[in-house]
């Protein structure tokens, strides 16, 4: 096993761990952006700032205002004096279609991920934006 295999297994561990932080009943998903083995930001996915800590209605559909894990680390890396150019996100599931517009426009060269979701348009995207596609299934 390779140094990086090592460490994408590693940080895919810590992105599953940060996953438990999320309110979200049906999935919990967890993401780390990571440049020059550093964690730059992170996120879980779940309601706005401000808004009740409840991501799915009474007919346990997700309300449509909930963030991404991706879409929070990138929101939270915008917010900070950091840059995502080049840097490479661990997310625990495939990122969906508006996501990967949001990784494409970070200027993120690098994702790893845990586990398919099942509307895979997201990766097809990020490929066509020769984005580097890793599955890290643990």
């Amino acid at each position: 096993m390779t140094k990086q295999q090592l460490l994408d297994e590693r940080y895919m561990r810590m992105a599953r761990i940060w996953a438990e932080n999320s309110y979200c009943e049906r999935r919990k998903v967890g993401a780390l952006l990571v440049k020059n083995k550093m964690i730059i930001s992170d996120g879980y996915n779940g309601t706005p700032s401000g808004f009740e800590n409840c991501c799915e209605d009474d007919s346990n559909n997700s309300k449509p205002y909930v963030l991404h894990a991706e879409a929070n680390a990138i929101s939270k890396i915008a917010r900070s004096h950091n840059s995502s150019e080049g840097a490479t996100l661990y997310v625990t599931a495939s990122p969906c279609m508006e996501c990967a517009k949001l990784i494409i426009q970070a200027g993120i060269r690098r994702v790893v991920y845990g586990e398919n979701y099942r509307i895979m348009d997201g990766i097809d995207l990020l490929k066509r934006a020769e984005i580097e596609i890793e599955l890290v299934e643990m």
